[in-house]
């Protein structure tokens, strides 16, 4: 069946009666704060300026706060960066504090995250080598539960400007939204090439800033049991050559948090998927590195069942980064995609993935969902079950309210946003892919299908492989990707009876989990209050 929508519905006015208010504090996020603006930052190369550029104007605080973190990486590749000003982010830093007395640097990074990325391991060493000064902070995150991670990824400066999103400052993010099969400056620090990178991330001012300033110094507190001093607001900063897609928006903030060590868990994240879903309209446009959240996706096939229910789109990479990523996270997308296409009947689904011109996969790394042209939420948490209460987390949404007399110009700019990341994707221009968008009646699935090429850059379809018997059970029982925290012992447990069949793939997730635990429990018997480079 085609689907109904049509280009007047999605612009619905704001006395809609059926529009739902999904943004609720104390569910479905922590604070509804005000902005005075909002940006929306596509792909690291452009991340990566306006950060620098933010840095150079802090006067009293700088907090970091990431999952991982590398002093070498270089921010402006543009090819015109000043010599008298250092590019590399650690010895910005350091350049920002020797400038300005005033300065506080910090930088909290997950402790585990050298087990992931084990050649990354180094750049702790490249942070305490700063011969920065006592007003440089570092320190490794691990006030976290076994086999959890800390994943928010949040830059604050001066409580005056907030950037928060998918994107690390770290190896193997920075590229342009050309996503250039030559790009010559997509480099790892020790200067070898890296594949294409899709990445998103925001940046905010106003009440929204302080707010994520809050947030960034109670996680510096749980990881490292002292809080740094708020700073004074007397100064806007903001990057002069970054365009505000929204103006006097309210924003929300969800975070997810496991129950640990006597903070409460919190799942707000999860509730605000639950209910975006559930409000959804006419379309559904998602950007995940992940797709294994089963309720993230129970909720999606009740929809795709429905005879008048939403479009779906969704973009993935075409693998996960790793062999063991790819066997658990990999698995679970198997297996739910297949659910997604058994429910539905109504041909409203697209599960895709972006290629370059030169046919190369690029990968998504961004955290992206779009509702209609009402809910837009970008953030770190991705579509799989440890996202929802397993990991630290933290997204921000903007929502279309009934009564608010600017919803007109709040619609358009989620548009604007939206259809930015199709057209780069799909390699035309954002004014050819909302035209394309009108002549297939509103319809998005419509308009993929007219605008995919055969070559790229394109979206071209995912089809994932077949699942073995075991490899299906390990995605059934979630037990490498699960819900919540559980004891070490029963995810061994559960693991273990995978063994018989499929012994290569389940032992050496065993051996990387009990890695993981033990370096955790090593650590926590270790644990002290987090040092100061330089002392």
């Amino acid at each position: 069946m085609t689907p109904k929508n049509t280009a007047h519905a999605q612009q619905n006015g704001p006395g809609d009666s059926n529009l739902s208010q999904v943004l609720k504090p104390g569910t479905t996020c922590w604070r509804l704060v005000h902005a005075d603006r909002m940006a929306v930052i596509i792909d690291a190369a452009e991340y990566f300026l306006h950060l620098k550029a933010a840095i150079l104007q802090a006067r009293h605080s700088i907090l970091l706060v990431g999952w991982d973190f590398d002093a070498r990486i270089e921010l402006d590749r543009s090819g015109r960066a000043p010599a008298s000003i250092p590019n590399r982010i650690g010895s910005l830093l350091d350049y920002a504090v020797r400038c300005n007395p005033g300065l506080r640097v910090y930088v909290l990074r997950w402790d585990l995250a050298f087990l992931k990325m084990p050649f990354r391991g180094t750049t702790p060493f490249f942070l305490l080598e700063w011969l920065g000064r006592h007003r440089l902070h570092f320190h490794l995150d691990r006030h976290h539960p076994p086999g959890g991670c800390h994943h928010q990824k949040i830059a604050v400066i001066d409580d005056a400007l907030a950037f928060c999103g998918g994107i690390d400052v770290t190896g193997g993010r920075w590229d342009t939204s050309a996503h250039r099969d030559d790009e010559p400056a997509r480099l790892w620090p020790n200067g070898t090439p890296h594949g294409p990178w899709h990445d998103v991330t925001t940046a905010v001012t106003g009440e929204a800033a302080r707010a994520l300033g809050d947030l960034a110094r109670d996680r510096w507190f749980a990881a490292n049991g002292w809080k740094p001093d708020p700073p004074p607001i007397d100064h806007k900063c903001w990057p002069e050559e970054l365009d505000a897609v929204f103006h006097d928006v309210s924003v929300a903030i969800a975070r997810s948090q496991p129950a640990y060590d006597g903070q409460p868990e919190v799942r707000e994240i999860e509730a605000l998927y639950l209910a975006a879903i559930a409000s959804a309209r006419h379309s559904i446009y998602l950007e995940s590195q992940y797709f294994s959240a089963h309720r993230i996706s129970e909720a999606l096939e009740r929809r795709l069942a429905e005879p008048d229910g939403p479009e779906v789109v969704i973009v993935n990479p075409d693998r996960a980064q790793g062999w063991l990523e790819e066997e658990v996270m990999g698995a679970g997308r198997a297996l739910l995609l297949g659910r997604l296409r058994e429910a539905d009947l109504y041909g409203r689904l697209r599960f895709c993935t972006p290629v370059t011109a030169g046919g190369a996969a690029i990968y998504v790394h961004a955290k992206v969902l779009v509702v209609d042209d009402t809910l837009l939420r970008i953030g770190s948490s991705n579509i799989n079950n440890r996202s929802m209460g397993v990991d630290t987390e933290c997204d921000l949404a903007v929502e279309v309210r009934p009564e608010d007399a600017r919803a007109p110009q709040l619609r358009a700019a989620i548009l604007r946003v939206r259809d930015s990341l199709l057209a780069e994707h799909l390699g035309v221009g954002r004014d050819e892919f909302q035209a394309a968008f009108q002549a297939a009646g509103g319809s998005l699935v419509r308009t993929l299908d007219r605008l995919a090429r055969p070559s790229g850059p394109t979206l071209v379809p995912f089809h994932p492989p077949e699942l073995s018997e075991a490899e299906r059970e390990l995605a059934e029982t979630h037990a490498l990707d699960p819900h919540r925290p559980e004891a070490m012992a029963e995810t061994f447990i559960r693991a273990l009876r995978l063994l018989p069949p499929v012994r290569v793939a389940v032992a050496a997730a065993l051996v990387a989990v009990g890695a993981s635990v033990a370096a955790w429990y090593w650590q926590r018997a270790g644990r002290r209050p987090g040092r100061r480079i330089g002392q």
